[in-house]
């Protein structure tokens, strides 16, 4: 018989956290410690990514679903808690199944707790769709906070080759290095690396060249870049930077836009 191929699988082992839970009035008021696993199957195996980050299922997502979960609500329930973390987590395409156990540390001698098992979410997520915003940046701008994608400003190009575009993107890559150090923000040049900034709600310089080079839709320059990214992400929102009289670029429907006004010394 030949032998069953399994899926691949990516897990968090022993993550612990410490959380009001429990629907017990001596649970309430107080924090106690709560230790998560999570296993989940991939839909497809981790030897066609191409070590390519952006080809698996990241790690950050195991976290990101426990940390989400557990800033939404006080929970009575582990159970309800890992039906929550069970569901984030099934909201990305690449995870087909996933175990979830959450047990509570501090309420006998031993570990308290519950595993699930699920194929799709019972409960709806709400952290993949975390909301993001688009800065297309300029010297003087306002330093942005929160989950906003900054996209470094125009850089003179005067090459008109059969490698412009390439080399308009790679210089865009240096300027956002350069803002990144000058700013002391991050600087992501994958989608994973992107998505993980989102969902800490944390602002990060976008180096384009990695995801933009091969698709040639997106431009060269930072305002064709930033709608083109604005529709991967699902972004509601662009500033691009600018004295008041800047001509802004003709956007898609439900996408917000103006202009963030460059300060003045």
């Amino acid at each position: 018989m030949a032998d069953m191929e399994h899926p691949d699988r990516i897990f968090l082992r022993d993550h612990v956290l410490s959380a009001e839970i429990g629907a017990f009035q001596s649970e309430r008021g107080l924090d106690q410690r709560l230790r998560f696993n999570l296993t989940v199957d991939l839909r497809e195996t981790v030897a066609g990514s191409g070590d390519h980050v952006d080809a698996v299922l990241s790690y950050d997502v195991l976290t990101q679903a426990v940390d989400t979960a557990l800033a939404d609500q006080r929970y009575n329930l582990v159970e309800t808690l890992a039906e929550r973390i069970a569901a984030e987590v099934l909201a990305h395409p690449r995870a087909a199944r996933i175990t979830v156990s959450v047990e509570k540390l501090d309420r006998g001698p031993g570990a308290l707790g519950v595993s699930i098992i699920r194929h799709r979410g019972r409960v709806p997520a709400t952290g993949v769709a975390a909301q993001v915003a688009i800065l297309v940046h300029a010297p003087g701008a306002p330093l942005a906070t929160g989950a906003v994608v900054i996209v470094p400003g125009a850089q003179p190009m005067t090459d008109d080759g059969p490698h412009a575009r390439r080399l308009a993107l790679l210089s865009l890559d240096q300027a956002a290095w350069r803002l990144g150090g000058d700013l002391g923000i991050e600087v992501a040049e994958t989608r994973t690396e992107l998505d993980a900034a989102i969902q800490l709600r944390q602002p990060v310089i976008w180096a384009p060249t990695r995801l933009a080079a091969d698709a040639p839709d997106a431009g060269d320059g930072p305002d064709s870049l930033a709608l083109w990214l604005a529709g991967r992400l699902g972004a509601h929102h662009i500033d691009f930077a600018g004295p008041a009289d800047r001509p802004l670029p003709v956007v898609p429907d439900g996408l917000a836009v103006s202009v963030a006004h460059l300060r003045t010394a």
